[in-house]
Parts: C-alpha cells; structure tokens; sequence
C-alpha cells in the first residue's frame, strides 16, 4: 500500500491479510482512529489458523496507537466477535502488544485462545523424557548436594536458552509474516547457511543418539524381565513402537501415550511412596563439588525443550508473557521431579566414598537389592522409555521425510526405515552404549543446538545492521553480556568433554 493512498471507508471492513500492516502509514493510522466504524477483518484467509497483525513493515513515527480488530465468521454482525488488541508504542523502537495473532477455528472463525495452563503441561511433558534414568549413575560420584546446584544452574541455562528461542520465534514470525516457523526457519533468517547445517545436524545427531540409548536401556530391561535374548528384546521393543508411530492414526497414538504418561506418574508415586521409608538422609547432605560439573552433559540433555518453545508461541498467540510463565514454570515441574527422582534414587542405594572410581548403576543396584523398589523402577524406566521413542520417531522421520522431499501426507516406509533400522543395529552391536550415547547427544547437540545456537541467533537478531525484525520487549535481559555467557559455558562443556575424551584416547 503506497503512503499517499488511502483506501475507501465506506464500509466497516478492512482487509487484515496475514502481510497486512497499519504501523507502516502513520497517516492512514490516524484516519482509523478517527473512524467511528470499529473496522473489521473480512479478507483474511480461511485455510490459515493464525492471522499475524504485525509485519516487518515498520517504521520510525513517535506514534502510539490501539487498533482493534474483530474476527468476522458467517454469524451475523455483533455476534461472536473476538476482540484482537494491538498496542504498538513506537517511541525508542520498541513495540508492545498483547499477543500477535488469533488462533481461529478453521470451520466456525472463532477464536480459539490457547491455554496457559495446557502449555505450561506441553512444555514439562517434552522436558521429561528417558534422560531422567541417568542422572543418578551420572551423579552418584558428586553426591545429591553438590547435583542438585548442576540441575538448578541447568535449569536456569534452559530457561533462558528457551526464552531467546521464543524470542527470535517472534521476530522471525513478524519479518516473515507466517506462523509456526521452526527451529531451522529462524536459524536461516538469523545465521543463514551455516545456521541451517548446524541446526539441521545437531538435530539429527539427538535424535539418532537418543534413539540408541532408549534402544540400548529397554532391550537390557526387557531382557532381565521376560528372559530372552537381547537381540530379541530389542527388536521387538522397535516393531512394537515404530509400527505403532508408522501405522497408528493421531488418535491412537495419543491414546497410548496418554496411557503411557498415566503408567509414569502413577509408578513415580509409588516409587517415592515405598522408597521413602528406606530413605538415608545423611546421603543426600554428600557433596563432591569437584566431580559434579561432569553430570552436566546428561542433566542439560533431560532439561532438553525440543521445540516446544515455538508450539507455547503458536499455542498462545505470540504472547510473551503467557511464553515465559509457560516456558519458567514447564521446566520447573521436571526440575522438581529430577530432584525428588534423585534424591529418591541416591538416597535409597548403597553410596560409595565420594571419589571412588568403582562407580554402579544405582537402578541395577536398586533391581538386584531391593526386591520392592527395583520392579517400580523398571516400570517407569520402560514407560519413559516408551513415550520418549514414540515422539523422537515422529520427529525424526517427519524430519528426514521433509529432508528427502516426499509429498506431506504420505506415510512412506523410508524415513521410518531409516529412523528405526539405524538405532537398532548400533544398540545391538553396543549393549552398554546408554550412558556414552546420552553423553554425546547432551554435549554434541542439545549444548550446540539448545546453547549456542538460540545465543547466537538473538545475537544477530538485537545487533546486526540488516535484522529487519522489529524491537519488541526483550525476554531476556542482560544484552551481549547475557549472550556471551549462554555461548560461553556451552562451549566451556563441549570443550572440556572433547579434551577429557582425546586424554582418554
């Protein structure tokens, strides 16, 4: 739309197109005000369920400014209107507004407002995953105490590592003028070419080491419980529930990882329940603060957010401060249960002296000493297993599907050959390979792309000279400081893990 040309008001419809945008005609800005009419959105596209009201065409006005909107479906006028409120301050660049686009139902046109509650659940429901078994055999050596600072501190790097991923979501969203931009989409708007590698790889590389470990953890459970052969227990494990991601409908598989998620919290109650009792509390006030920092990898690995940092944005609207109460409060449920998990755990076993180097699984302990706790334990470790697997085989075969260009919709068998075939022949060939494939993964790819990358990001994002993007209230403050100490300690971690591998090389 040129600056001098104003369109006709004769009516109260405007036509709010997911690219439109008020806030770069400053003149046609005041003629809305003025306008006695509320206009309406008429002429946005049905097949879209989000309606972006800001764009990247922005531009310097020391004007402030409410524009409504109301959603218009096939009711008649003044019925079922949802009000959408847009406030953009532009003194100092810096743009505020309550969310930035409206969910609409497909069918009706209403709004359908996310739930903070329901996003604060997604986020703790893809934090907790399969990492959770490792972290006692990964911190026995450091003692609960000394653990529990390496959660808290992993905790806080996630948060904010979360926060500037919503944060360039955001922005990304506002340039592009589309919802529902992935991970990969604001790497290549941020960093470019070399962002996209990085993201597309360390992606790839999780999710195939994590698929390994799960592999690897419920063939070894499996085994000792029904007394077959490993070989078997592990392919059955990966017909069992890749067949279930290849052929089960949406319905069917969330009704079995709802199953699945009702097994978990009910076996973790019982587990805390009946270990309790046996609880030694002087083992948790234990603390070696020297060999703590080396649980770090496989912490940061359980605190991992996938990308549900960009579902909380879609789910609520781009508004920020539902995101971060959604993203703070998502990530300390898991934190709590790491910790009652772990002092569970450590506090129940036999604990060596602090620096002995005849470290054993505390679960495979628990199994062969306790003869109560450790079926719990096994039970909850398959079940976290189970509902960890089911959603790394979707991703990752939706992601390879995407990378090798197939139709969307098209359940081919290929991606899911190679998302399955894969994890199950390294599994086989290395039985104990749970704990190192963890390892990697945490320091390899959620460190390089859940620390260094979303740092790197909102770095070009705030100070590059060609960012487009608009200035809108910063989720993590601290400027480059802030930035520089995200990078910074994941590239400490990665660092430290490659020099300790080559000196054991």
């Amino acid at each position: 739309m040129m600056m001098g040309m104003l369109p006709s008001f004769s009516s109260s419809f405007l036509a709010c197109t997911p690219k439109f945008s008020l806030y770069g005609n400053p003149q046609l800005f005041r003629r809305i005000k003025n306008l006695k009419t509320v206009p309406t959105c008429a002429n946005f596209d049905p097949s879209r369920t989000q309606q972006l009201l800001l764009t990247h065409s922005f531009v310097d006005s020391p004007l402030r400014a409410s524009v409504k909107c109301f959603s218009k479906g096939p009711s008649s006028a003044g019925q079922n209107k949802q009000e959408l409120v847009q406030e953009v301050e532009d003194e100092g660049q810096v743009y505020e507004f309550e969310r930035l686009f409206s969910n609409l139902n497909q069918a009706t046109l209403k709004r359908e407002p996310g739930s903070l509650s329901s996003s604060i659940f997604l986020v703790a429901g893809t934090t907790v995953g399969a990492g959770i078994l490792a972290i006692p055999a990964v911190t026995q050596e450091a003692g609960f105490l000394a653990s529990a600072i390496i959660c808290i501190l992993c905790w806080i790097f996630m948060v904010v590592s979360g926060l500037l991923i919503a944060e360039v979501n955001v922005n990304t969203m506002c340039e592009l003028g589309s919802g529902g931009v992935s991970l990969v989409s604001m790497a290549k708007r941020t960093l470019g070419n070399v962002g996209v590698q990085v993201a597309c790889w360390s992606y790839i590389f999780i999710h195939y080491a994590l698929l390994v470990a799960y592999v690897a953890r419920s063939s070894d459970i499996l085994t000792n419980f029904l007394g077959i052969p490993l070989w078997e227990t592990a392919t059955l494990f990966s017909l069992l529930f890749g067949g279930l991601c290849y052929f089960g409908s949406q319905q069917i598989i969330g009704a079995v990882n709802g199953a699945l998620v009702v097994g978990i919290i009910a076996s973790f109650t019982a587990l805390v329940v009946v270990a309790s009792g046996d609880l030694h509390w002087d083992a948790l006030l234990q603390a070696n603060l020297e060999a703590a920092p080396r649980s770090i990898p496989i912490i940061a690995l359980s605190f991992r957010l996938s990308e549900c940092s960009s579902s909380s944005l879609s789910n609520l609207e781009g508004d920020l401060s539902k995101v971060r109460t959604a993203i703070v409060l998502g990530t300390a449920i898991p934190l709590a249960l790491f910790l009652v998990w772990n002092a569970v755990i450590l506090g129940t076993i036999t604990t060596p002296e602090l620096g002995s180097n005849t470290l054993v699984d505390p679960l495979q302990q628990l199994r062969s000493t306790n003869g109560v706790v450790g079926p719990i334990v096994d039970l909850f470790s398959v079940l976290a297993i189970a509902t960890s697997y089911i959603g790394f085989v979707l991703g990752l075969s939706d992601f390879l599907a995407d990378l090798l260009k197939l139709p969307s919709g098209w359940n081919k068998p290929l991606p899911y050959l190679l998302t399955l075939v894969p994890p199950l022949i390294l599994a086989l060939l290395d039985p104990e390979i749970f704990y190192k494939a963890l390892d990697f993964a945490g320091t390899y790819g959620v460190l390089v792309l859940f620390g260094v990358l979303p740092a790197a990001m909102s770095w070009s994002d705030r100070y590059s000279e060609s960012s487009k993007s608009p200035k809108i209230p910063l989720l993590v403050p601290g400027g480059k400081l802030t930035l520089s100490l995200v990078m910074g300690g994941a590239g400490l971690v990665i660092l430290t893990e490659i020099l300790e591998n080559f000196g054991h090389a």
